[in-house]
């Protein structure tokens, strides 16, 4: 006997030793090489399914006599009770027991059976249906009735009991019956499929007349679009043109607002067609495209086209055709009122059909979608609208004064304080100049510049006044302009223009006084040009040698350089043609002068470069590059050594760049080495090897002494 230490009171008084399950020792494979034979998985299932033993029944019983009988009666009834009083809810417990006692031919205990389970489960509308099929199995007819009749009382919503109910009275011959059945169903207003049962059961026996009022019954019941179209092929199947039109004009007349209206009006047009009439079913598509919402018509819209195509001539087709785009177009339009691009397309669409009130009514529609902030980028697309609107007014339906008010709304419209379209002041004023109204143009172009100054509008402006010959007009307009942008070198530059095509000399050399005095310009280097230009061209030398020198008062670009040596050069030309050609000497003396003029430029460039701005190396060499070039194309009086002495030697070197991540990479460039810096190089190498050589010699005694 164990100790009490080591037994445990919930294993008796066996240790866990004792109690512990030893498996035996996982076998070692010493040999992993495959086995000369091998089985399959099958071979292994048939093997396990050949040692498997038999399965262990009872032994059949065979009952002899009458008392046997009882026993075994008795005993099945005692554990079918027992099992209900376990799992009274159980269902399959109740159908079993009842079947058992049916099996025994013992009805009275089956039906008794059935009555405990249904007193239990009322609800339980399985139970009925077995409880009926028991009755019916075994030839009770006055009993089943009684079971359908209690079950269809307490559970009235549950059609299959209704249905099979009817069956067994339709079976039996009992036509009266069952009609009754019916009649009780339908006074719970059941569904669809309830109506249209007790309609075929009718139709089965060739009752026109009841079909036809159940028919009428159904649709009140039911007042939907699928109950009337039933209806209606009902009527027509039987031939009744006339009722079942007059059932699709009901239903059109109750249910045009519905959902499923769509539907109806599809179903209604399809069947006039088939009655040959064509345009009754042209009118309904019609009547219905303009009913029922853009949004819910798509498929209406696709039946129309093809009807159109099978039954209408070109125009029909068209419009139909028309009639489907404008419906994806209205359903575009209402989900984004601001996508214009969409108001564009519906407006082409409807001006290719060319109802004028149409396109004027899509045209206010866009136009009224003004964009939410006053921000130029939401109205640039906008104002497309308003001028496609006028130019349709004023081209296609030339009314004029509709043409005015659209330009006159629209200026109205845009918030000129925050920005403006130079175009619509524009497209309004020359459309008052084609109708010969110029003091409305002007009118129009003087409230821009008032309202909303921009380079546009004056342009075009002094543009008309131009071709006017308004010579004065031009000139006040070009003051305006430039009190209103006095940095404006275009503006500058073109009034200088205008004086001097009048031959308005010194008006025009003041003007350039004027221009370039003032404080800030845009584009100074296109207004000095203009100015030298325009001297050049009065053949006044000396005036442009003083605008050259005073522009390099202002900048010393190396371009400014250059185009200074270029015009000295090119003097000799312009002094060769008011020379005689007898003259050469002379001409070749005046050339020379020029090349030394152009020279000195260069020099004087060249020299800035080298002292004021050593590190513009890059500039300095395109400087002297331009020097080569023009000493290459004097020909024989140029001197290309003067400028090779001071061209510089290129380099490609390397300079460190760091990352944003702290690495370093190295990159090429180009620099230049000119023929002073490089003898200031040899100096000091020179000056470093010398230093290096006196420490030398002055370390050497030393080193003897040691």
């Amino acid at each position: 006997m164990a100790s009490g230490k080591d037994s445990d009171r919930t294993l008796g008084y066996m240790t866990r030793k004792d109690t512990e399950v030893k498996l035996p020792r996982p076998t070692r494979v010493k040999n992993k090489t495959p086995a000369p034979v091998q089985i399959t998985a099958e071979q292994i299932l048939r093997e396990a399914r050949e040692r498997q033993e038999a399965e262990i029944r009872p032994p059949k019983q065979k009952i002899t006599d009458s008392t046997e009988l009882s026993d075994y009666r008795l005993r099945r009834r005692k554990e079918f009770e027992d099992q209900i009083r376990r799992a009274r809810w159980n269902i399959q417990v109740w159908v079993k027991y009842a079947q058992w006692e049916e099996s025994q031919k013992d009805y009275a205990r089956a039906r008794s059976v059935w009555e405990r389970a249904i007193e239990g489960d009322y609800r339980n509308h399985t139970l009925w249906l077995k409880y009926a099929e028991f009755e019916m199995k075994n030839k009770f007819v006055n009993s089943a009735r009684n079971v359908w009749d209690r079950a269809v009382t307490l559970l009235p919503r549950v059609d299959q009991l209704w249905y099979k109910y009817i069956h067994m009275e339709e079976i039996l011959g009992n036509i009266a019956g069952a009609r009754q059945i019916f009649e009780r169903w339908m006074n719970w207003s059941p569904d669809q499929q309830g109506w249209l049962s007790f309609i075929k059961f009718e139709l089965r026996y060739n009752e026109i007349e009841r079909a036809r009022s159940i028919y009428e019954r159904f649709v009140l019941c039911h007042p939907k679009v699928s109950a009337y179209i039933r209806y209606a092929k009902f009527e027509m199947k039987g031939g009744e043109v006339a009722r079942a039109r007059s059932v699709y004009e009901r239903a059109t007349e109750k249910l045009a607002d519905d959902e499923e209206a769509e539907t109806l009006f599809v179903a209604f047009a399809e069947f006039e067609e088939r009655c040959k009439e064509v345009e009754r079913a042209r009118f309904i598509y019609k009547f219905a495209l303009d009913h029922i919402p853009k949004g819910r018509a798509e498929d209406l819209y696709r039946k129309f086209v093809a009807f159109e195509k099978q039954y209408g001539d070109k125009e029909g087709i068209e419009d139909a055709i028309v009639g489907k785009r404008r419906f994806q177009y209205e359903d575009e339009v209402r989900k984004n009122p601001l996508n214009y691009d969409s108001w564009f397309d519906y407006v082409r669409l409807e001006e290719t059909v060319g109802n004028k009130d149409r396109i004027r009514e899509i045209y206010e529609r866009a136009i009224a979608n003004v964009p939410p902030a006053e921000e130029k980028r939401y109205w640039q697309r906008y104002i497309y609208l308003w001028i496609n609107y006028a130019l349709y007014e004023e081209i296609e339906a030339e009314d004029v004064e509709r043409t005015r008010d659209v330009y006159r709304e629209c200026l109205k419209l845009i918030p000129h304080a925050k920005f403006s379209f130079a175009k619509i002041w524009l497209l309004a004023a020359q459309f008052e100049i084609r109708q010969l109204n110029l003091a409305g143009a002007r009118q129009i172009l003087g409230n821009a510049i008032g309202k909303a100054p921009k380079d546009k509008i004056f342009k075009k402006y002094i543009e008309i006044e131009l071709q006017l010959g308004n010579i004065d007009r031009c000139r006040k307009l070009y003051e305006r302009y430039l009190e209103w942008s006095p940095e404006n070198c275009y503006a500058w530059s073109k009034f200088a223009e205008l004086e001097r095509s009048l031959a308005e000399t010194e008006r025009a050399r003041a003007i350039f006084e004027l221009a370039i005095s003032q404080p800030a310009l845009d584009m100074p280097e296109l207004l000095w040009k203009a100015y030298i230009d325009f001297e050049i061209s009065e053949g006044e030398l000396e005036r442009t040698r003083a605008l050259y020198e005073r522009l390099l008062d202002r900048t010393k670009h190396y371009k400014v350089w250059v185009s200074f040596a270029k015009f000295e050069a090119s003097a000799a030309e312009q002094e060769e043609d008011e020379e005689d050609e007898d003259q050469e000497e002379d001409v070749i003396e005046l050339k020379k002068d020029c090349i030394r003029r152009a020279r000195e430029i260069f020099d004087r460039a060249n020299a800035y470069y080298k002292d004021s701005t050593p590190e513009l190396k890059e500039e300095r060499a395109t400087l002297l590059e331009d020097w080569l070039n023009m000493e290459t194309s004097f020909g024989k009086l140029g001197d290309v050594s003067i400028v090779q002495s001071k061209l510089p030697k290129k380099l490609k070197k390397r300079k460190p760049i760091t990352r944003e991540d702290g690495s370093t990479e190295y990159e090429e460039y180009i620099d230049y080495l000119y023929p002073e810096e490089s003898q200031t190089t040899n100096l000091k190498i020179l000056e470093a090897a010398f230093k290096w050589k006196k420490q030398k010699i002055a370390a050497s005694p030393e080193e003897d002494y040691e």
